[in-house]
């Protein structure tokens, strides 16, 4: 049946309009209430009304039914009139359920739907004291990780950066406007949504408001964070240059410091944190944590969900990995083996812990993995390939749906992610932030043999998983509703 284009073009414009209604009553929710909305775990907050528009179309993809802002407008003003306690309220899920219900009273549905924070909002209550973030390293985990804690201050989040930490005694005003300029500009994610400026008296940079104190040191031995006002703080090692309890240590013996949080894989007794799987295991006296590899977090929470519903007997995991800064532009000396090639001339093959740190948030499938990585010439986007042995038979169909239905509704909705399309390319997943996104088309299962592929920005999404563990550490943490089927 075919469509009249001036019909269609009117429905998009009034879709449009609603959208921009949407906005303000979703920023309200967010900075009175401290609710997150969500769209089938894809935040609407301080997104464009072409991103929202984009999100419900999103639906149709993963439930197989259409949901427009026609559909969810009524929802988010009813939010908007029902005095909320602080949650993360998954719009597109309630959409859809109203939907499938034909309809009718929203005020009532919402009402029935969120009775547990209906009223609950208390102005004079707060939220808790803010937690001072600090960022050791500013290179491309810092500056991501800088870009998210300020688009998500305010709201109840309580993660605040307070300072950044870099080497270097030359021209301080230069070499500010120089950090300020790659903040600002991204060849891989973009330009930064807002404005910064630059205090070289001061030693500043402030984006959205948030004054970001400089510090310039050869090592933490030389910072007293105390004289910058900061307390508590929990220093985000970026560098990778220690990895073990002995050297982040370091940190814990500056004033104005409670803990330490690596980014790159800890050794030792270093607890390894996934976001999502073992989380639970953080515990008040950790004052030392890694959040393991962009790669580890990538796969763990797939081979999670594949183990328990599945058991895995053994298996292979190829990380197709972009190249990074360790690497050389062109042949050079390297101390790792193969490395020292040209990045943007070769594959290039390497080795990987990540098959082996799996154990470490998941002991059961200690021994059961063994891994291998390619870099390759793309700047960001990674893949992994698991091939695997499992202990009960499976087809392609039925894996797909499991693997979609946990992306959807279960405790793993942040970290897994699901995509069924052809035409999908690295440069699709660009800040994305799950931690893993699973490529439906992908996938092959014959009995009890199947091979997964799973895409992953290995920058911007990592980092998200990063600052879901500085949440943790942090007491950050909101009811999520309507609640998981599992």
């Amino acid at each position: 049946m075919s469509q009249q284009p001036e019909i269609v073009f009117q429905e998009w414009h009034d879709n449009q309009a609603i959208a921009e209604q949407m906005i303000p009553l979703i920023g309200s929710l967010y900075r009175r209430n401290n609710v997150v909305t969500t769209m089938f775990g894809r935040s609407l907050f301080n997104r464009s009304v072409i991103r929202i528009l984009k999100d419900h179309r999103f639906v149709r993809k993963i439930e197989g039914t259409e949901l427009s802002v026609q559909d969810t407008f009524p929802l988010v003003q009813a939010m908007a009139e029902l005095n909320l306690a602080p949650a993360h309220v998954d719009v597109g899920k309630l959409g859809v359920a109203f939907k499938k219900q034909g309809g009718g009273d929203a005020m009532a549905f919402m009402r029935e739907q969120l009775a547990e924070i209906v009223d609950g909002h208390d102005p004079q209550a707060g939220t808790g004291e803010p937690k001072d973030v600090v960022l050791y390293g500013f290179g491309r985990i810092g500056r991501i990780l800088a870009r998210v804690l300020v688009e998500k201050a305010g709201g109840g989040n309580l993660l605040r950066l307070r300072a950044i930490v870099v080497r270097g005694r030359g021209d301080i005003a230069k070499d500010l406007e120089k950090r300020a300029s790659l903040l600002r500009r991204d060849s891989v994610h973009g330009p930064f949504h807002g404005t910064i400026s630059v205090c070289a008296e001061s030693r500043t940079i402030t984006a959205n408001g948030n004054v970001i104190q400089v510090i310039y040191a050869d090592s933490p031995s030389e910072i007293d964070y105390t004289s910058y006002g900061i307390n508590n703080a929990v220093i985000v090692d970026n560098t990778g240059i220690w990895r073990d309890e002995a050297g982040l240590s370091q940190h814990l013996e500056c004033k104005g410091v409670s803990k330490a949080l690596l980014t790159a894989p800890g050794k030792g007794d270093v607890k390894n944190i996934v976001y999502g799987i073992n989380h639970a295991d953080i515990t008040a006296e950790d004052r030392i944590i890694s959040a393991a590899s962009c790669t580890t977090n990538a796969i763990v929470p797939v081979l999670k969900v594949l183990n328990d519903e599945y058991g895995i007997e053994h298996g292979h995991v190829e990380t197709v990995h972009s190249y990074t800064n360790d690497q050389n532009l062109i042949d050079n000396y390297h101390k790792g083996d193969r490395r020292g090639r040209s990045a943007p001339l070769n594959m290039v093959l390497t080795e990987t812990g990540a098959a082996k740190a799996v154990s470490k948030a998941l002991p059961e499938l200690g021994g059961k993995l063994t891994g291998n990585a390619i870099r390759v010439p793309t700047p960001n986007v990674s893949m992994a390939i698991l091939n695997l042995s499992l202990n009960k038979e499976v087809d392609v169909e039925a894996l797909n749906d499991y693997l979609r239905r946990m992306s959807i509704d279960s405790d793993y909705q942040k970290q897994i992610d699901y995509v069924d399309s052809p035409e999908v390319v690295s440069t699709d997943f660009v800040g994305n932030r799950h931690a893993g996104i699973v490529d439906a088309k992908a996938t092959i299962a014959q009995g009890r043999h199947a091979v997964l592929y799973v895409w992953y920005d290995n920058e911007f999404g990592y980092s998200c998983q990063v600052i879901r563990i500085l949440q943790q550490i942090s007491n950050v943490a909101f009811r999520k509703l309507p609640r998981t089927a599992n």
